[in-house]
């Protein structure tokens, strides 16, 4: 139990320092009009066309740290990832037909964002598709391994 809550409490609090540093770094968009258009998915969804500074929704200085600078947005994305990996593991412990349904949802997700990102233009897009990518990769391999651990197994879904 304490490392349980000490690993979580150390992922949360690295997940917030993480997303206080990229909110910090994506408000460089609010000097930079030209990327208006193409970095502000949440202000266009709530004001339309962006024409003012004030128009810039919180939420996109996200998207643009995570495409310009994706040290930081890949710390909380790697920090959220583990949270929620620590709390499955939490609820499920030893099922290892839960194991393997979960890495399997994590190998889909992970392979389509990482091949929906992989021709991006910017540094960021790069960044996050071969981190998509290499977890889905890591996924697979895990599923396979899981699998025959279970096929193996006497009781075929519960790991002792």
């Amino acid at each position: 139990m304490k490392w349980f809550s000490a690993q979580l409490s150390v992922a949360i609090t690295l997940l917030a320092l993480a997303a206080a540093g990229t909110w910090y770094e994506g408000s460089a968009i609010r000097d930079h009009s030209f990327e208006w258009a193409y970095s502000t998915p949440f202000s266009h969804l709530i004001h339309g066309e962006v024409l003012q500074v004030s128009q810039i929704s919180s939420l996109d200085h996200f998207v643009y740290a995570a495409k310009f600078q994706p040290a930081l947005p890949l710390v909380m994305t790697i920090s959220a990832l583990y949270a929620v990996f620590l709390i499955t593991y939490r609820v499920v412990k030893h099922d290892l037909k839960k194991w393997i349904t979960g890495l399997v949802l994590l190998m889909i997700l992970s392979l389509t964002l990482g091949l929906t990102l992989a021709n991006s233009p910017t540094p960021g897009g790069t960044a996050f598709s071969y981190f998509f990518i290499g977890l889905g990769v890591i996924s697979s391999v895990l599923t396979v391994t899981g699998y025959f651990l279970m096929s193996r197994s006497p009781e075929k879904e519960v790991i002792q």
